[in-house]
């Protein structure tokens, strides 16, 4: 009983802290925002309740948040096209947004940061996004598919709401939440996260930035590279950091600590493979973290020191050692000027690069249990791999209701003993000596050819989903522009985090051994206080002096 009435003292101190958060957010709404929430008795009731709990407590904190609720059968589900439950529109009198299912986990700050938008009345675009979206001239019907566990789809949500404000002439929007939904989400192929489509098609696989969502919903496919009409503004640093993992984020705060200009350029999630690491059990002084959050702490604390740059991808870079800032390094938004580089970019999945798995990737194959797992409660996945993250993934994916089965190519786990004792524990079967031959499947996967690597038998085993998790593969692809020397393993080079190219050093997974996120963390601090040394007396100088008094 004592631990009863702490824990429902603690969920009330949880839900104070989240009142105050949201009023001091909140304050400063001063027009009338509407939303209305449209429901159904004995249809969806789960989804139902929490979207009533959420915006109840959202129209609490500001009296300027007006929230109603209706029934499906109000004359007003009919004016707005209202016919699932639940349903929240959004000051339908200004623009056209729906969101499907209740804005909870992730989603919240989607929630939060519409409501902000309405409330200021201002979409609050680049001005290269907004000019892409000047030249939409039919209309635009989009679907976004989220999942409250999904740490991308706030970004890509957030885009389509800019886009239906920006242009509500054209542009109508309705967020889907997949596991309120699932129905919907099996109709258009939805088993990953994010995915938006436009006029019944496919225009966004992943979270973008806000140009390349605007281009890609202007040409109704998706667009990967996108060159701004003008000049980007310019940007000084001492450092610039490519990455905002761990090793990132920890060589900007030292980096800046030791009294540098540092900032970080992330082109995708902040947080990199942590982000969609379930649980993290291994992270000194916690005893079991969710990676999402771990991720959040990083950057809050990373914030303080520095600037961060999300959604922009470095495109090329150019050194000028004549230069007192002699790299320049420009991405699709703007030019950085820096003294020195830290190629923190870390790591991919690893694909299996087997017939099916392109062309069913996001329709059953997938790379992120966290953001794609919960689709799947009560059907049939398999995982490929075998080590901590394999191990990991199959957990999450057993207590949430989803019937796994491990797939190793080896005759034992790699994992670490305490996962692997926990996969015997839970009873989730492993085929061990079995490898992935072929994942099949017409819209999505429905099958997976397995052989045994020591009898040569092979096997077709049914299945809704393919999660592969087999490793990583470091992200290169800009050091080998640089001309950075690899190792034969294909990671990035280095002796003392320094390169083959002076100025420019390295941290991370990108550099191989042990894809930790505590030894990532403390590779970008030792690279950060390298660079610390080298911006003060260059190595390279000190070389040439050593040269110069021995001649």
């Amino acid at each position: 009983m004592p631990e009863q009435n702490n824990g429902g003292h603690d969920h009330e101190h949880h839900h104070e802290d989240t009142r105050k958060e949201l009023e001091r957010i909140f304050s400063a709404v001063e027009k009338p925002v509407h939303i209305y929430l449209f429901t159904r008795k004995n249809k969806n009731e789960t989804y139902n309740d929490l979207a009533r709990q959420v915006l109840q407590l959202v129209g609490k904190v500001n009296d300027k948040i007006i929230v109603k609720t209706y029934g499906l059968d109000h004359s007003l589900a009919d004016k707005y096209g209202v016919v699932h439950s639940p349903t929240i529109v959004f000051a339908p009198e200004t623009i056209n947004v729906r969101w499907l299912g209740a804005p909870a986990g992730e989603e919240g700050r989607t929630l939060v940061e519409l409501i902000l938008l309405l409330a200021f009345q201002n979409p609050n675009l680049g001005e290269d996004a907004a000019s892409v979206l000047e030249q939409i001239t039919s209309p635009r019907h989009v679907k976004v598919f989220v999942s409250p566990t999904c740490p991308y789809c706030p970004q890509q949500a957030i885009n389509a709401i800019k886009a239906a404000m920006a242009r509500p002439d054209q542009v109508s929007l309705e967020i889907i939440d997949i596991q309120a939904f699932p129905e919907i989400a099996e109709q258009y192929d939805a088993q990953s996260v994010p995915q938006a489509f436009a006029n019944e098609t496919l225009i966004a696989l992943g979270a973008q930035t806000e140009e390349l969502f605007a281009a890609s919903l202007l040409k109704m496919e998706q667009q990967n590279i996108f060159i701004p009409d003008n000049d980007a503004p310019e940007v000084e640093a001492d450092l610039v950091i490519i990455g905002g993992g761990p090793a990132g984020l920890s060589a900007g705060i030292y980096a800046a600590r030791s009294g540098f200009h540092a900032l970080i350029i992330e082109r995708e999630a902040l947080g990199g493979q942590v982000a969609t690491t379930p649980v993290v059990e291994n992270y000194p002084g916690f005893n079991q973290v969710g990676g999402k959050a771990l991720v959040d702490m990083m950057v809050s604390h990373a914030l303080e020191y520095i600037r961060i740059f999300q959604g922009e991808e470095v495109l090329e870079v150019d050194k000028d050692p004549s230069q007192p800032r002699p790299f320049t390094v420009k991405t699709n938004r703007r030019n950085f000027f820096a003294r020195a580089i830290l190629l923190a970019t870390g790591a991919k999945n690893r694909k299996l690069n087997i017939p099916g798995e392109s062309r069913l990737s996001g329709r059953g194959v997938s790379y992120c249990s966290t953001c794609d797992g919960p689709i799947f409660k009560g059907r049939k996945v398999i995982i490929v791999g075998g080590g901590d993250s394999a191990a990991t993934d199959a957990l999450h994916m057993h207590n949430i209701g989803v019937e796994v089965t491990l797939v190793h190519w080896k005759d034992r786990l790699d994992a670490q003993d305490y996962l692997a004792r926990q996969i015997t524990g839970n009873s989730i079967p492993v085929l061990y000596n079995t490898e992935a031959r072929e994942i099949l499947g017409e819209r999505s996967v429905q099958k997976i050819i397995l052989e045994n690597n020591q009898t040569g038998e092979v096997q077709e085993v049914k299945a809704n989903g393919v999660f592969v998790a087999i490793g990583y593969e470091p992200a290169v692809d800009l050091a080998q522009k640089l001309g950075v020397r690899l190792t034969p393993q294909g990671y990035i080079a280095h002796e003392n985090h320094r390169t083959n190219i002076d100025g420019i050093y390295t941290a991370g997974d990108v550099t191989g051994g042990f894809n930790q996120i505590v030894i990532a963390s403390g590779q970008g601090s030792a690279a950060a206080l390298t660079i610390f040394e080298d911006l003060i007396h260059p190595f390279w100088q000190k070389q040439a002096d050593k040269q110069s008094s021995g001649q």
